[in-house]
């Protein structure tokens, strides 16, 4: 048995955890980091195919029971190991109903992380060409903003195996700020699996779980569950609080393809351009799958669909995002996910205008096809003013969960930056406290 005492756990190394981490560290506290994977930075299967199916959930197979797929990287740095590297502000609900502002925090990332579209030279002629015709149709597509700084690489070239991890260094990663907090005095723990939090009176005293089979108990003065929508729900779930994951949003997303005459997006860095419809609740975006990833989720979908692998050097591919309704559930059986009915109805609106820009940017309209279902952002199984307070806090005296868990509802926009700014809001909350933590408790126990 492993025994340690420390002020803060924080589970998980996702933009959350390695937020708060950093920040707790920088203010010289005593915290220690879970993380259920390992670091694949470095290592030579770090952004291959092969590395991808290894470093997520069963190997890319994850499936909720209506047959979505989940992504769900597990390594250092959670889900920035695999993403496109987009950043947006957060969205105007966070404060209008809910009294958070997150904006200063968001800003202050932005300047600090040099957040910006990619240079125009760079976004990639077919990406390009895909958003002048939604242009022409109407649509205000815009150049992404990207945690993208194409000066830091070795050699910028990036391409749709972009998603797979970073190997040129251009694209910013939650374990940079991981490094930095190991730096400043916190402590990691890799491979280590967080099965339970220890709650005594009501009161959250610190985690239990193991590292391969050696098992560890940790003592902590406050627990901070970052291990994202899908890690955190299951351990409040074995801590007893079964009302997390009952609902979840998922951003549910489809690619819509069409085969162009010229090059097509394979080439081009991923997600360059970007189109909001909030009316219908849905972001359009340029992207395709990498490609060895399009004929293995093709096959997914029905035998004939790989055969289209072949023209994959001159397919355009427009990614929906859907901003889907809370719906489902997450058991120790499994996940239980699909489209609700009103769902469905604005996804096929979202298809045929995907088309519609697509043949406007000179695609064969009899290619045309529509990529399985997948669910790219698990979230809100943990909401804000339902499970937690404005201030991330649970039912459990000194238990918090920051990550998109706490999401009230889906965003359909990138993630990332809401997240680090929920995190800095959350750190400052924490380190800022004018009663002691001891005090608190005390307090609490006389209070009942």
């Amino acid at each position: 048995m492993i025994r340690k005492t420390v002020d803060y756990v924080v589970v998980g190394s996702g933009p959350g955890g390695a937020t708060l981490v950093r920040e707790l560290a920088r203010a010289g506290k005593q915290v220690l980091l879970l993380e259920r994977g390992r670091d694949w930075r470095g290592h030579p299967l770090y952004a291959t195919y092969p590395g991808a199916l290894l470093y997520a959930d069963r190997y890319a197979l994850l499936f909720s029971r209506e047959g979505l797929n989940i992504v769900r990287p597990l390594m250092l740095g959670g889900a920035t190991g695999m993403y496109c590297g987009c950043a947006a502000m957060p969205l105007p609900f966070w404060k209008q109903k809910h009294g958070i502002d997150l904006d200063a925090h968001a800003r202050a990332t932005y300047d600090e992380l040099k957040i910006a579209p990619l240079p125009a030279h760079l976004r990639g002629e077919a990406s390009t060409r895909i958003a002048h015709a939604g242009a022409e149709l109407g649509m205000d597509w815009q150049a992404q903003d990207k945690f993208m700084q194409p000066a830091l690489a070795k050699s910028f070239d990036c391409s749709a195996t972009c998603m797979l991890g970073c190997r040129c260094g251009a694209k910013w990663n939650a374990a940079q700020y991981v490094d930095a907090a190991v730096v400043d005095g916190c402590e990691l723990w890799t491979r280590a699996r967080v099965d339970r939090v220890d709650i005594v009176q009501n009161r959250a005293t610190g985690v239990s779980g193991h590292i391969g089979n050696k098992p560890f108990e940790i003592t902590a003065n406050t627990v901070i569950l970052a291990a994202g929508g899908i890690g955190t729900t299951h351990i409040l779930q074995a801590s007893g609080l079964d009302a997390a994951g009952q609902g979840m949003a998922m951003d549910t997303t489809a690619m819509v393809y069409g085969v162009a005459p010229t090059k097509g997006i394979g080439a081009d860095p991923p997600m360059t351009w970007s189109y909001a419809d909030d009316d219908l609740g849905v972001l359009y975006s340029t992207l395709i799958d990498p490609w060895l990833m399009y004929p293995l989720i093709m096959a997914t979908k029905g035998p004939t669909y790989p055969l289209s692998w072949r023209n994959w050097g001159r397919t355009y591919g427009i990614m929906i995002k859907l901003k889907d309704d809370i719906s489902g559930s997450i058991d120790k059986s499994g996940i239980s996910k699909g489209l609700t009915t009103r769902d469905r109805a604005r996804l096929s609106s979202a298809e045929q205008i995907a088309r519609d820009i697509l043949q406007r940017a000179g695609c064969d309209p009899t290619s045309f096809l529509t990529t399985p279902l997948r669910g790219t952002h698990p979230s809100a199984t943990v909401r804000i003013s339902e499970m937690v307070t404005t201030d991330l806090e649970t039912s459990v005296a000194d238990l918090y969960v920051c990550d998109a868990s706490v999401f009230p509802e889906a965003l359909a926009r990138p993630t990332v930056i809401t997240i680090i700014a929920l995190a800095k809001r959350l750190a400052l909350h924490l380190t800022t406290a004018t009663t002691k933590p001891e005090d608190l408790r005390r307090l609490r126990e006389l209070v009942g």
